[in-house]
């Protein structure tokens, strides 16, 4: 390994290093001067007394290898790694031309997706998941290089950072997780946040994974510690945590006064520690540059930042015209059954069977699709409810494989394996049970973010399978639906069948298209004969185009999932015994919804009853209702009228489960109420 000290290093790479940390220093200073003169930059983070291992993390970074995660203090990083000091003044003045993200992601983010330094998260750590995705990518498909994920140490105590490493080095892959250890989580200090003093040893048991201390003040210790952390995980494909021990000049943020938490001995200490100012003495006690040669670097640089500084004001801001685009990317559309419908006659098939063979289809079509969660690939098992059976004994233990307890490790890794390649699709089980799924969340907020937080330029192209719903006395975490809640998240679509040939149809759409799509499967109905269809071989379904599954000229009842059935047997059992027609729209989607579809039945019946299985009080019902009562009101004979569970959690026994989930008989009562209206 190539060890680097000041004596031996050569001269050009000294005077191109202190160009970039004198370069990097001066937007440091200048970026609270735009916001004084509000030009933008409202937040930033300065980086001072993390000079070593930032410049370090960009020279070691290899662009046509590797991948970058940084975070909101690595300015000299993206810097380092070779992103101009134009391109990251946009990033900080929020410009159309910011590379990020056209100005939609806070300032002091950034990015150049096309070198694979990747757009991250204000939520810190989160893309330590997303580097042990793509490090997963990259060990699959052989690619030689390493994924880098920087942020600092008080993001350790996040759960998901735990996940993330024990992921990494479980399945033995290329991360180098590096912490920038300055003592404080904005003025929390290290000793309440970590039961040792340095954060690594918290992780010192883990097999696979290596762990090295380096000065993050010094250039040296810092080029040493990542050059061997980098050629470790690339020659032994495991993980490497490099703690480098730093010392935070300025306050947290723009927005944060150091001086309230921080004495004044502590202040002169860091001051005196600054990484730059002693690498400046260094290079003049060991003769290596002159005091004129790094004067000249130092002029140089502040050339370099106002000519960057003239470029970047002078740059077009954001066009609001454009917030709504990239908020999902178009999907495939079908072409043989273009509304979603079919009239053929066969051998019927369950839902859970539908599925299975959907799955199996698509991963013979597309070999770049992977599939992976709890419990879904253990020898003859195929999950709790036995719909990826077979998946594994097919298609191999790389392309479906089990994943630990972790919803956020499986969603966020979902993620990171995505952006190796648009070719890539996964199909997560993102929890066992729908329920299970709030751990995750974080992470599918991370999803829906993306495609417009990149301005276009990325999308996780992932199919989240969640078996929800009640009806099979589950009680708590297994019996309840969560689509109202994630339906207030833009970017995301959101599906939610009633039938197998629904089923079957929408996934092979979702499997097809570019972006997240949070596929709901009613597990009440996996095996219900009434649920049960003839499925064509190629069916597939678009995206936001409802189905009515029963016509009708007096009522219009808007549905989904499991309290389809209940309705259309209530239609047929008005019918026979009051003689009132009643229309079911299965609206099968939810994001994207068929307005034109539902409006055109309220047109035709002019009264509607909204169904859903989910709670009443700010369920999904809710929208729908709002949205016929805003644009089809001169339409209405009646007040639209919704039914759904009552607003309390769902019971265990079957008598409390019972009393709380809508049934037939409610939607009968509200039903015909309504008809007489």
């Amino acid at each position: 390994m190539e060890k680097f000290d000041i004596k031996t290093t050569d001269k050009k790479v000294l005077k191109k290093w202190y160009h970039l940390m004198t370069l990097g220093r001066a937007i440091d200073d200048k970026a609270p001067n735009y916001l004084l003169q509000s030009l933008g930059w409202s937040f930033h983070a300065p980086y001072a007394g993390h000079d070593g291992i930032q410049l370090a993390i960009g020279q070691v970074f290899k662009r046509e290898e590797d991948f970058l995660f940084p975070y909101y203090r690595d300015l000299l990083t993206a810097l380092s790694a070779g992103i101009t000091a134009e391109e990251i003044i946009l990033n900080g003045l929020s410009k159309a031309t910011d590379l990020t993200s056209a100005g939609r992601h806070a300032s002091s983010h950034f990015a150049k997706r096309e070198w694979h330094i990747e757009n991250t998260s204000s939520a810190v750590a989160t893309q330590d998941l997303h580097a042990v995705g793509v490090a997963r990518a990259m060990v699959y498909y052989k690619q030689k290089g390493v994924a880098i994920t920087s942020h600092g140490e008080a993001s350790m105590s996040e759960g998901f950072v735990y996940e993330a490493i024990n992921g990494a080095s479980t399945e033995k892959l290329p991360v180098i997780f590096i912490i920038q250890d300055n003592g404080y989580g904005i003025s929390l200090a290290k000793k309440d946040q970590t039961a040792n003093r340095k954060f690594a040893d918290n992780f010192s048991g883990f097999k696979n994974l290596k762990i090295i201390h380096c000065d993050g003040k010094d250039v040296f210790s810092s080029m040493n510690a990542m050059t061997e952390a980098r050629e470790y995980a690339i020659s032994t494909s495991n993980p490497v945590i490099v703690q480098a021990n730093c010392v935070r000049i300025g306050s947290h943020s723009n927005s944060d006064k150091h001086s309230l938490y921080r004495d004044e001995n502590e202040l002169a200490y860091v001051k005196a520690a600054d990484p730059l100012q002693k690498f400046r003495r260094m290079l003049l006690r060991y003769k290596r540059l002159t005091e004129e040669e790094l004067k000249e670097i130092e002029e140089t640089a502040k050339k370099d930042l106002s000519a960057a500084s003239r470029k970047a004001i002078a740059a077009p801001d954001p066009d609001p015209a454009t917030v709504e685009d990239f908020v999902l990317p178009e999907p495939y559309m079908p072409e043989k059954y273009v509304d979603g419908t079919h009239t053929e006659e066969g051998e019927k098939k369950t839902m859970i069977n539908a599925i299975n063979e959907v799955l199996k289809v698509e991963f013979r079509r597309n070999p770049d699709t992977f599939l992976w969660g709890q419990d879904v690939a253990n020898k003859d098992k195929g999950g709790v409810f036995n719909v990826t059976k077979g998946m594994q004994q097919e298609f191999g233990i790389q392309r479906v494989f089990n994943a630990p307890i972790a919803e956020d490790y499986i969603v966020g890794t979902a993620n990171g394996m995505s952006r190796f390649d648009p070719k890539i699709h996964i199909v997560i089980e993102g929890a066992e049970f729908a329920d299970y799924f709030w751990p995750a969340v974080e992470q599918y907020v991370e999803c829906t973010h993306e495609y417009w937080r990149n301005y276009g330029k990325f999308a996780p192209n992932i199919t989240c399978r969640l078996a929800s719903g009640g009806y099979i006395g589950g009680g708590l975490y297994h019996s309840q639906t969560i689509e109202g809640a994630l339906s207030t998240l833009p970017g995301a679509r959101i599906v939610y069948p009633s039938f197998a040939d629904d089923a079957a149809g929408l996934l092979r759409t979702s499997m097809r298209s570019e972006g997240f799509t949070l596929f709901l499967e009613p597990k009440a109905l996996y095996n219900a004969v009434s649920a049960a269809t003839y499925v064509p071989d190629d069916f597939e379904v678009p995206f936001g185009k409802a189905r009515i599954r029963r016509e009708g000229n007096d009522l219009s009842i808007i549905t989904y999932g499991n309290t389809t059935h209940f309705c259309l047997n209530v239609a047929e059992k008005l019918y026979k015994e009051e003689n009132m027609s009643v229309e079911v729209v299965d609206i099968r989607s939810l994001i994207p919804l068929d307005k034109e579809t539902i409006f055109k039945s309220v047109k035709k019946t002019s009264k509607v009853l909204i169904v859903h299985e989910d709670k009443v009080f700010s369920g999904f019902g809710a929208e729908i209702a709002a949205m016929i009562g805003t644009e089809m009101f001169q339409y209405l004979d009646a007040p639209v009228q919704r039914v759904g569970s009552l607003f309390t959690p769902v019971g265990f026994h079957p008598i409390l489960e019972k009393a709380i989930l809508i049934d037939e008989e409610r939607i009968y009562k509200a039903a015909k109420d309504l008809l007489l209206y």
